[in-house]
């Protein structure tokens, strides 16, 4: 299964703080014993520091297409995945919707792409329903893809070069 929600990347990690230990401080904040959808989203508020519960519930739907953590009958937990830059990275590129796009995208380019022609090479690969969703579709899927970009150079599966992006080889 892919999943649609993506965070924001997270920004200045400072004191040589990488990616991979913001997501696997996100993952710690969800509980081991299966809880709530609004028990999860307000532990990850409170423990991350997310500044809505939208944003939590992001988070949270991110760390199940890391495969990091899981809905349950009893609620959502933790999984015992290891968030080691290759479960991440891999998780990412195959469960995150449109990231295995995206970088398909950047390697079949000649030359760096930016956000802008990145997203007009994706554009077909909208789904029907996305686009009759809401009438600015467009203006969502090209920040959508922004947001990919940024997340495949934080997990160093590309690299801005030029002003544009590139797979990393």
């Amino acid at each position: 299964m892919r999943l649609k929600p993506l965070p924001e990347p997270p920004g200045d990690l400072g004191d040589g703080r990488t990616v991979f230990d913001a997501v696997a401080d996100a993952q710690s904040a969800v509980p081991l014993v299966p809880g709530s959808e609004n028990d999860c989203c307000a532990r990850l508020m409170r423990r991350e520091g997310y500044e809505s519960r939208d944003v939590a519930r992001s988070w949270l739907t991110f760390l199940r297409a890391l495969e990091l953590a899981e809905e349950t009958d009893d609620g959502f937990k933790r999984t015992d995945r290891e968030p080691t830059p290759e479960n991440v990275r891999a998780s990412f590129r195959e469960r995150v919707f449109g990231a295995r796009e995206t970088l398909d995208v950047l390697e079949a380019a000649d030359e760096p792409l930016g956000a802008e022609a990145a997203f007009e090479r994706l554009r077909e690969t909208v789904p029907g329903w996305e686009r009759h969703r809401r009438r600015s579709w467009v203006d969502h899927w090209q920040d959508r893809t922004e947001r990919l970009l940024d997340w495949l150079v934080l997990l160093d599966l590309a690299d801005r070069v030029d002003g544009g992006y590139v797979a990393s080889d």
